[in-house]
């Protein structure tokens, strides 16, 4: 028997004892309905579901939640996900870096596809740049593990991350947050909506964050790591009959927070030691940084009968980013990178939902026409040069999809699915060496450039079915075991960095990768709803792995980005909720991810041949081990109003920042949370009060390695926040 067959059966063994197992506990203790757990409803598979019945690894978070655990935006979702990596980028302030179950894409260039899939309300965010979403107006986030290529399509072939809105009433409602914390935080959040009839109403919501830097630019002046951010979102939803509904909608966020430079790790050419403080820098390229991230969308829902629904979502999205990056975090250009990127997006997506006595299922059809564009100088004060590069890639998109689940018993039901998506790609790549600092596009002085490495168009066209299958049987009328398989599908493209002199092959593109995944889990509601308990055992060959590289040498720094890898990632994933009393909760989520290359192909600049090196690389952003757990107590009052006390504790193992080891890996780190939330007797009012790492731990989530004299041995670290106290007041009516 193979290895990945031993250790699915494993978990599948462990699944039936436990099941058994729970089975006794029902029967032996009866609870009062004040003591059992809530009913968790989710739209994994694009129909609302009970989580329990899902064959699918979903972490599913509501608004109270996220609210009750001081929850400030997307990256927190790492801490309550299991193998789950979600994180600023490196020198951004509002760009997504996400990873699950080993599998994602750390370089945000554009061009570059992500690997786990962005949605709000159903509508994919193709780009990373301003996805690091605050959270204010949410329902609830969902975090859908493994590959999810057949309902949500390309570029999910790490998983998806589903942010959905709240939903308007048929009663006038506001919210009003005010929040007051370190570092000068002062945030004002207010959201409502209102009937305007009984077929019309429209809602908002209205977001401004603002804190002062954790620590300083020596060199500007400047803060570092500050948030200037202002967020927005307007509604409007129109029922002009029972059966037919259509939902309006447009965001925008404006990210003005200063430029994120890093902490040099290393001493500099003269020889001064790094800076005590590892949020303090001394980069001299400039805090200028402005990013904005902008859509609207339509949805129109028409019930055709009680067992058809059809849907139709129409979006549009453009964003623009003009950052600095500073990568040697010293006054002089060692290596500094100004730049911009601008990209807009056009979707359409029409859904059929049927949902019989039996059969339930989607089919739909997906379509997109997108460009992402942008241009960057790589200044380099020791070569005496700058590097332009500049370029864009148009992608137009189309897929057809089904989803079908069939119940042969009350107890047996099988899930069969398929997605077969085309991508055609316009890639424009334009990389120029100029002398002296800075090209004329980002200031320098009219030249011609005295070499031009690379200048092509090319087009090259991507198609990929996916399918998916999965078999769930109900062990009991309260717990659900499921085997899964299904496949996941990441786009070629094009390097926009690649240097046509130094690698010709660069103007070919790269091809699509590709995730075998294999899954076997367990679902259930314990000891009459008191505790319920999720586990997933998982099996993935991912073949074709797109692997971005930059090497430094004697006459600029060579780019890759090549279908180098090969590999296989076994895990497991454990999620528990349990009522202990009726006023103390427990939850915990525990994640085991073993991810080895067996093949790493790397391309030797001398000998111009392809180099296997997978013995000594090891996967990004993927730690071996992940932890989250949370106590949380509710004291009543005789007045009716009661205090939601919580701690919540988090680990991370051992985690390197690139393929390739270096001094800017990450060693395990814990993180404490507390929170205290009293709420009035009528519900209009809430006090909380919120620390973030309280033991001030530092911890790295980002890093820049450019090793060498030429370079100035630059090797620059980004962390994550400090420790922070905020206290917020809210209201609702």
């Amino acid at each position: 028997m193979s290895k990945a067959a031993r250790w699915l059966l494993g978990v599948s063994v462990a699944g039936l004892v436990l099941g058994d197992a729970a089975w006794a506990q029902q029967a032996a203790d009866p609870a009062t309905d004040s003591d059992v757990l809530q009913e968790v409803v989710v739209t994994a598979r694009r129909r609302a579901e009970n989580l329990k019945d899902v064959p699918v690894a979903v972490t599913a978070i509501s608004a109270d939640q996220l609210q009750a655990q001081g929850s400030v935006n997307l990256t927190d979702l790492e801490y309550k996900s299991p193998n789950t990596t979600v994180q600023v980028a490196r020198g951004s302030n509002s760009t997504l870096i996400a990873f699950i179950r080993g599998v994602g894409q750390q370089d945000p260039l554009w061009g570059f596809e992500p690997g786990v899939g962005l949605y709000v309300d159903d509508v994919y965010i193709a780009r990373p740049q301003g996805a690091v979403l605050d959270i204010y107006d949410v329902s609830r986030i969902e975090v859908l593990r493994g590959p999810q290529g057949t309902l949500y399509g390309r570029n999910t072939i790490g998983g998806a991350i589903k942010y959905v809105t709240r939903d308007m009433t048929d009663q006038p409602t506001a919210n009003a947050r005010v929040e007051i914390g370190s570092y000068n935080e002062h945030n004002v959040i207010l959201s409502g909506s209102t009937p305007l009839s009984e077929k019309f109403a429209i809602g908002g919501a209205v977001a401004i964050y603002r804190h002062d830097g954790y620590g300083h630019n020596l060199y500007t002046g400047a803060d570092q790591y500050n948030k200037d951010v202002v967020a927005g979102r307007i509604s409007a939803e129109f029922k002009p009959t029972e059966k037919f509904t259509i939902k309006v909608a447009a965001d925008q966020t404006n990210d003005m927070s200063n430029a994120k430079s890093g902490h040099r790790e290393t001493a500099t050419p003269a020889g001064a030691a790094p800076l005590p403080d590892d949020y303090d820098t001394m980069a001299g390229v400039g805090d200028h940084n402005f990013v904005t991230n902008r859509g609207m969308s339509l949805t129109a829902e028409w019930q055709l009968s009680d067992q058809w629904l059809l849907k139709a979502i129409s979006a549009y999205r453009d964003g623009y980013t003009q950052t600095n990056i500073d990568f040697d975090n010293l006054p002089q250009p060692y290596l500094d990178v100004p730049a911009w990127y601008k990209d807009h997006q056009f979707s359409q997506e029409v859904q059929a939902v049927y949902t019989g006595e039996r059969l339930q299922g989607v089919a739909g059809i997906y379509y997109m026409d997108a460009t992402a564009a942008g241009a960057f100088d790589t200044d380099v004060q020791n070569l005496g040069l700058s590097i332009l590069t500049s370029g864009s890639v148009k992608t137009k998109s189309i897929a057809g999809f089904t989803d079908l689940s069939y119940d042969i018993t009350d107890d047996l039901k099988v899930s069969l699915g398929g997605r077969y998506t085309n991508d055609d790609k316009t890639g424009s790549v334009y990389r120029a060496y100029y002398l002296g600092i800075r090209s004329p596009m980002f200031g320098g002085r009219q030249q011609a450039p005295f070499s031009i490495r690379t200048n092509y168009t090319n087009d090259r066209s991507f198609g990929e079915f996916t399918p998916r299958a999965s078999v769930s049987y109900k062990l009991t009328p309260d717990v659900t075991g499921y085997v899964s398989y299904s496949k996941g599908f990441k786009s070629g493209g094009f390097d926009m960095r690649g240097d046509a002199v130094l690698t010709p092959d660069t103007v070919k593109g790269y091809n699509p990768e590709t995730v075998n995944s294999y899954e076997v889990g367990l679902k259930g509601d314990y000891l009459d709803r008191r505790l319920t308990l999720n586990l997933a055992g998982f099996y993935a060959d991912y073949s074709g792995q797109q692997v971005t590289t930059q090497v430094p040498t004697a006459t600029g720094i060579a780019s890759f980005v090549d279908n180098a890898g090969a590999s296989h990632i076994y895990g497991l994933e454990f999620e528990a909720v349990a009522k202990l009393t009726r006023q103390l909760t427990a939850q915990a989520n525990v994640g085991y991810t073993l991810a080895q290359f067996d093949k790493f192909l790397s391309y030797d600049l001398t000998s111009r041949q392809y180099v296997d090196v997978a013995n000594t690389r090891g996967f990004q952003n993927t730690p071996k081990w992940t932890t989250g757990f949370t106590l949380s107590y509710l004291l009543p009052f005789d007045d009716k109003s009661t205090l939601n006390s919580s701690a919540s504790v988090s680990y991370r193992s051992f985690t390197q920042l690139y393929d390739t080891a270096s001094i800017l890996d990450q060693p395990g780190y814990t993180l404490l949370d507390l929170n205290f939330i009293w709420t009035s007797a009528d519900d209009h009012w809430q006090v909380g009060l919120h620390a973030k790492n309280l033991t001030d731990e530092r911890y790295r989530v980002g890093g820049y390695p450019f090793g060498g004299a030429t370079y100035a041995n630059s090797f620059a670290a980004y962390y994550g926040p400090p420790r922070t106290i905020t206290g917020t007041i809210g209201l609702h009516f």
